[in-house]
């Protein structure tokens, strides 16, 4: 591989893009960026220091202030925030509720957005999230929608807490999905939607191997050219 490419992952939550982008990410020998990981930090900060979410300047003053960063430990993405590992703390499903709404805070998103920009921008990435190729990267060399219907979404999800020992329901969590979905793709700032030049693929009824093949064989396909 001459070049090291830029490549982002968008769409909806449960589409399967951390699994995905993380296996991309390692066969490749790319750094994994988890973008919504950084809002969910965001997220909990503000939720710890007890901070309004409409508070735009405490906001603000919050974000010039926090540390955000990613380790690998025994093959998992950690995620730390000012020195603390909070990988699991972000994971509930009411804080990726309020992460949404975080995300729509222009403050906080001009601060994330110069630290993902400076994360990937000498490629060897892949950077996932809901706006990487329309606003983060929306030059980047490969730029995939990745999505599911939302039944399956919400049962992958459900599943994923469930093995966590959480105490979940499956209709609840597929009603967050939904709720999110409404949330993410409404917003006035950077709403979710498959980026110009993106390619489309549904997860709902295929293996994460076959996503991973497609998508490497689109990766062959543009170094070909």
């Amino acid at each position: 591989m001459n070049k090291r490419l830029i490549i982002a992952i968008d769409g909806p939550s449960g589409a399967g893009k951390s699994t995905i982008s993380k296996i991309l990410a390692e066969r490749l020998n790319y750094t994994y960026i988890d973008t919504g990981a950084m809002y969910r930090a965001v997220a909990y900060s503000a939720l710890r220091r007890n901070i309004d979410i409409e508070d735009e300047d405490a906001l603000f003053r919050m974000c010039a202030d926090v540390d955000i960063s990613f380790y690998k430990k025994n093959g998992s993405i950690r995620v730390m925030l000012d020195s603390n590992d909070i990988t699991q703390g972000i994971r509930s499903p009411g804080l990726s509720l309020l992460a949404s709404d975080v995300s729509a805070k222009k403050v906080v998103r001009d601060a994330l957005l110069q630290i993902q920009r400076k994360m990937g921008e000498s490629g060897g990435v892949v950077m996932e999230g809901r706006d990487i190729g329309t606003v983060v990267f929306p030059d980047a060399d490969i730029k995939i929608y990745l999505d599911a219907i939302v039944e399956e979404r919400g049962r992958r999800r459900y599943e994923e807490l469930i093995a966590k020992g959480e105490d979940v329901n499956l209709k609840d969590i597929t009603k967050e999905i939904i709720f999110r979905d409404r949330n993410d793709s409404s917003r006035e700032l950077a709403p979710l939607k498959p980026a110009r030049g993106a390619y489309h693929i549904d997860s709902t009824n295929i293996t994460i191997e076959e996503v991973i093949k497609k998508i490497l064989g689109i990766i062959g396909a543009f170094e070909g050219y």
